[in-house]
């Protein structure tokens, strides 16, 4: 497995951009925390922090597709610059109003432009695309890619509250903010990796890829795979807290994590036979019924096992969801394809929180797992109504 993935690496320029990117997505999952954090310290509600933080995810949410759209038609090196400085314009705003202005109209405008934070994980699936196109390889970048989102979203929510918390309420947003400047910079230095500008098809290239009725199951795949990372994430912290445990939750989101990246690696240096669409049955089915075993839990212990088995799932299908979105998007606009596909993953986590919130107002923490087991009745509609859809994408027609 370690050949496998030290051949990835074989072609030049490959460490660096990685690397940069490894930096620049870190600001994606502090900020959305950060604000939550920053605000609560700094003496106001946890429904007004919650509020802001959501108009940041939204707006990444809806906004990034647009911007990966931009960047297929001019190019990284042209448009990242630009939405980078909104985005940090926004990040600044928001620092600032918590230290001396408290306006809320000044932190939801803050938090507006915050969410032109560009998609960085689809502009590095962009270079690994442009490098690796029709090759196995491929699939294995797309592996390392998932497993390093999965790292940023285990290191960077952590780090944002000891930063906090511990230090100033505004210190995870400047971190966060630095290390988006200096991120993307070293992105956009690879330039020879960058992917080339391919001439659009003017008919084609006013028209959004959600249009593609491939696309559209995809978005809406992951959509629901990300209500159930939501739904996770939030009833697990309410669980161990019932059980008088509360410091137990971050080893529960620890385990499906952890079950997420071993998969992740281990697919990645698999070369399957199976089609695309075939193995994203597969990978759904896998997901539907790994949802069962949370309805069950009795304890932390048999919940972290649950959740481990949930999360051995959620790598590899997305994989494959990622692979098909590659297939299934024009040659010249695979950055957009890719950030709708991650826009659906963020609206569904944003959307699993907020629904199973509303669930455990009113239930016990293991009811909240019913909003997951709802999330895996959609995935299994979606990928068996559209087998045929994606059964052509697969096969490239």
């Amino acid at each position: 497995m370690i050949a496998t993935y030290r051949e990835l690496f074989a072609a030049p320029g490959t460490r660096a951009f990685t690397l940069a990117g490894i930096l620049a997505r870190l600001p994606l999952p502090m900020t959305g925390i950060g604000i939550i954090i920053m605000l609560s310290q700094s003496g106001g509600s946890y429904a007004f922090a919650g509020a802001v933080s959501a108009t940041f995810v939204m707006t990444c949410a809806l906004v990034s597709p647009q911007i990966s759209r931009l960047v297929d038609r001019h190019g990284q090196r042209r448009v990242l610059p630009f939405v980078t400085v909104i985005s940090t314009l926004g990040l600044v705003m928001l620092s600032l109003n918590s230290l001396w202005w408290d306006s809320a109209w000044m932190m939801f405008t803050g938090a507006l432009l915050s969410g032109f934070m560009p998609s960085i994980s689809a502009m590095v699936r962009a270079r690994w695309t442009a490098i690796y196109r029709g090759q196995p390889r491929l699939q294995t970048a797309y592996s390392l890619e998932t497993v390093l989102d999965e790292v940023s979203f285990i290191a960077g929510p952590p780090l944002a509250v000891a930063l906090g918390v511990m230090v100033r309420p505004e210190a995870a947003m400047l971190l966060a903010t630095l290390l988006l400047i200096t991120g993307v910079a070293a992105l956009l230095a690879q330039r020879g990796t960058e992917p080339p500008r391919i001439p659009l098809d003017v008919t084609s290239s006013n028209r959004s890829l959600i249009r593609l009725p491939a696309m559209r199951l995809l978005v809406m795949l992951m959509m629901a795979m990300g209500v159930i990372v939501g739904t996770i994430d939030i009833v697990s912290v309410a669980f161990a807290t019932e059980q008088g445990q509360p410091a137990l939750a971050s080893m529960v989101l620890s385990a499906y994590a952890l079950g997420s990246c071993l998969a992740g690696l281990l697919f990645g240096a698999l070369h399957l036979r199976a089609p695309l669409h075939h193995q994203l049955v597969f990978g759904g089915l896998g997901i539907a019924l790994s949802t069962l075993p949370l309805l069950m839990a009795g304890s932390i212990l048999s919940l972290t096992a649950a959740v481990m088995l949930s999360g051995l799932f959620f790598a590899p299908t997305m994989i494959v969801a990622m692979s098909l979105a590659e297939r299934a998007a024009p040659e010249n606009r695979v950055t957009e394809g890719m950030a709708w596909l991650l826009a659906g993953l963020n609206i569904g986590v944003a959307l699993g929180a907020a629904v199973a919130g509303q669930v455990l107002n009113y239930g016990s923490a293991p009811q909240g797992f019913y909003v997951a087991a709802g999330a895996a009745g959609a995935i299994l509609a979606v990928v068996l109504y559209g087998f045929r859809h994606l059964g052509n994408t697969a096969s490239g027609s």
